[in-house]
């Protein structure tokens, strides 16, 4: 059989949209302060950018954990009562995978004999009733599954958003720093987008594109709302 993603497809997922969060995240904090005071400390744009990025580190993991844990959850529960349903009403159960597949356009004599079939293996027939009725994909419960999405969230979402902070830690001049990190992000989201491309297969550079044009809209927008701010308590 073809080898699918599974759990180390929804890690990768994780990874790629967890990095292209934090580094957009932090990446506004930047331009933001650069936007309202040009001659900004290094140390205000490191202090304002990691507290910040841990914070909102932290939110992305635990929301992270909780949705993976709440979707696993309606698995398990929605597993559980095709079970119930499966051992208390087995002709109901039958007519009804039956009807599903006449409507797709089996005649009743095939779809009789498929499910007939399928129903001497409960396991095999309980994975078809939830893709068939439910639309959801049976996967083997893993209780620890939601909390390492949840940490591989957080640990991608700090490391890709500290690179927008890098240029500022050797206490370089606002100015040159502010573009050094511009440079660094620009880079970063490029290759991001590209493994993004790559992760959905679409177009590599078009991937690249977007998300470099993404990050200097979000960008912008920060910088110009910062600027005008600053300027309208300035006077």
């Amino acid at each position: 059989a073809e080898p699918h993603g599974g759990a180390a497809s929804g890690f990768i997922k994780s990874i790629v949209f967890g990095a292209l969060d934090g580094i957009l995240t932090t990446f506004a904090v930047v331009t933001a302060a650069a936007g309202a005071c040009d001659s900004i400390p290094t140390s205000a744009v490191l202090i304002l950018g990691f507290a910040n990025l841990l914070a909102d580190g932290f939110a992305m993991g635990f929301g992270e954990y909780t949705s993976s844990k709440a979707e696993q959850d309606h698995e398990m529960a929605e597993r559980a009562r095709e079970e119930w349903e499966l051992e208390t009403h087995p002709a109901g159960e039958r007519q009804e995978m039956i009807d599903l597949y006449t409507e797709k356009g089996m005649s009743a004599e095939d779809a009789t004999v498929v499910i007939d079939t399928m129903m001497k293996y409960p396991k095999m027939f309980i994975d078809l009733m939830m893709v068939e009725e439910l639309g959801i994909q049976p996967e083997e419960p893993d209780p620890w599954g939601p909390l390492r999405q949840g940490l591989v969230m957080f640990a991608s979402f700090v490391t890709f958003g500290a690179v927008p902070l890098v240029a500022y830690i050797p206490h370089d001049t606002p100015e040159a720093a502010f573009i050094t990190s511009c440079s660094l992000t620009a880079l970063c989201l490029a290759l991001l987008g590209a493994l993004k491309g790559r992760l959905v297969r679409s177009s590599l550079g078009v991937g690249a594109l977007q998300m470099v044009l993404n990050g200097t809209l979000a960008a912008g927008v920060s910088y110009g709302v910062s600027s005008g701010i600053s300027a309208l308590v300035s006077h």
